[in-house]
């Protein structure tokens, strides 16, 4: 029996394929524009686990799912027994009985292995408090299609060092780009996987300005995440200066990228004219979570098809 496979961080594929999702995700995404019928997971579903709020990642996932003839179902907290205390292996042990994929949005990365530990089916992070795979797939393609290879570029990351900001640092040390990251002090990123990031790969500092200087792509998210709202007084302080400006913007690469997971609060992590602005790729980097996703599921399912 072929080994199951998932997508919990993203270092858990190689550069190599994730080549291949890039180029697959295009080949996805030209055909829905062009309005042709690309059908392989009719008669499949995905359980669609929930203990975070979501947006994006729901719609994404299950217009995805309808999109390749498969079928997504939602289950949260409330309208399962979940809420109600049941294991996370026994939840895994049911629902890879009656679903070929289960995607999870969650608070603990624990959480999400033991699922996968448990599961007969591939299991996909949809967000935990520690890491993001899905949106940053989205956010490179988004990069590729618009500047190329990300290999050697430089990504500036402004504000909280929280489970996106980690989930670049990964994607820099499998696709060969740098990270350079500003926070304030006690908000700073930490590793949580033992891999040694070297300086050609990351480099912490303390000043936007030094992060953003000479920077290819600038991206940010928003000073309070899901679960630290009791924060977010102490976190605005703290932040005041890490918002993301036409001023910063400047000190990066004339045709740098703005990149933002959303959703965002003007007049916050970012000026308007920033995100609203003609260096702004949000809504193509939104869009793009269902494309991206659309071929890591077809991958895990699938294998690597070239039809």
């Amino acid at each position: 029996m072929k080994p199951v496979r998932h997508y919990l961080q993203f270092s858990d594929l190689s550069h190599e394929e994730y080549q291949f999702l890039f180029a697959r995700s295009q080949v996805l995404k030209r055909r829905q524009g062009s309005g042709e019928s690309h059908r392989p997971l009719v008669g499949k579903v995905m359980s669609m686990v929930f203990e975070k709020n979501s947006t994006r990642t729901r719609v994404s996932f299950e217009a995805g799912m309808a999109q390749l003839g498969g079928h997504a179902m939602f289950l949260d907290t409330k309208s399962s027994q979940m809420g109600r205390g049941e294991p996370i292996e026994d939840t895994a042990r049911v629902l890879s009985r009656m679903s070929d994929i289960i995607m999870i949005r969650t608070f603990e990365q624990t959480l999400v292995e033991r699922l996968a530990e448990y599961s007969r089916v591939p299991v996909i992070n949809g967000l935990t408090n520690e890491y993001h795979p899905c949106q940053v797939l989205a956010d490179i393609l988004t990069f590729i299609e618009r500047r190329g290879d990300i290999a050697g570029k430089t990504v500036a990351w402004v504000g909280d060092g929280n489970n996106v900001c980690r989930t670049w640092l990964q994607a820099a040390k499998v696709l060969g780009f740098k990270l350079k990251a500003a926070s304030p002090r006690g908000y700073e990123l930490t590793v949580l996987d033992g891999v040694d990031y070297g300086p050609d790969c990351f480099e912490r500092v303390a000043e936007p300005q030094q992060a953003v200087s000479g920077a290819d792509l600038v991206t940010t998210d928003v000073f309070t995440s899901m679960g630290f709202e009791a924060e977010q007084q102490a976190r605005l302080a703290a932040f005041a200066d890490y918002q993301v400006t036409p001023e910063l913007m400047r000190l990066a690469r004339p045709d740098a990228l703005f990149m933002h997971c959303l959703p965002a609060h003007r007049g916050e992590e970012v000026a308007a004219a920033v995100i609203d602005g003609p260096q702004s790729v949000v809504w193509d980097e939104a869009e793009n979570r269902m494309h991206a996703q659309k071929a890591l599921i077809e991958f895990l399912l699938l294998g690597r098809r070239q039809d």
